[in-house]
């Protein structure tokens, strides 16, 4: 993991919930087709053990992914992943109905996408952070940038970059 700033750290030690999107930061953003319409995605072992790993030091995990997908909500729910947003219409309506359910500040949030749908929520955050393959706007509106492309440790890496500012304070 890179040099983090003190400015990256302080924000990250306030965490209470990271919000990930899914196509592009939890899955390489390949979207595999097969034969009958049915599709597939990879995700790493390793960002479901810093999943866990986050949860454990008590921060909340929440996904917001504007596609439907049985497959990814199994392994959410696998993984005990409370906050499941998928085929969300609206991702920055859905960052805010969680921060009201969970009566946070979007200070104590944390965001990591990849692409332009999830600029909004960067924005609000009070740590935004990107994949390495995100595209520039999303490079730019980062924190933070992972060493990691998206469904390749990204998140892992991110996750313990929020523990251990945490265990710091």
């Amino acid at each position: 993991m890179k040099d983090t700033t003190d400015d990256v750290r302080r924000r990250a030690a306030a965490i209470e919930v990271a919000v990930f999107d899914v196509d592009g930061v939890m899955t390489d953003g390949k979207l595999y087709l097969h034969g009958h319409g049915e599709e597939s995605k990879t995700m790493h072992v390793h960002d479901g053990l810093g999943i866990q790993r986050l949860q454990a030091a008590g921060v909340a995990v929440a996904a917001i992914s504007g596609r439907p997908s049985p497959a990814v909500a199994a392994r959410l729910h696998a993984l005990g992943v409370d906050y499941i947003y998928l085929d969300s219409h609206d991702k920055q309506m859905d960052f805010e109905a969680l921060l009201a359910e969970l009566e946070l500040t979007p200070e104590r949030a944390a965001v990591m996408g990849d692409d332009l749908p999830d600029l909004g929520l960067m924005r609000r955050a009070g740590l935004a952070m990107a994949v390495a393959d995100a595209v520039p706007d999303v490079r730019e509106a980062a924190h933070w940038i992972s060493d990691c492309k998206g469904g390749e440790g990204a998140v892992r890496e991110a996750c313990e970059l929020i523990i251990a500012a945490r265990n710091a304070h």
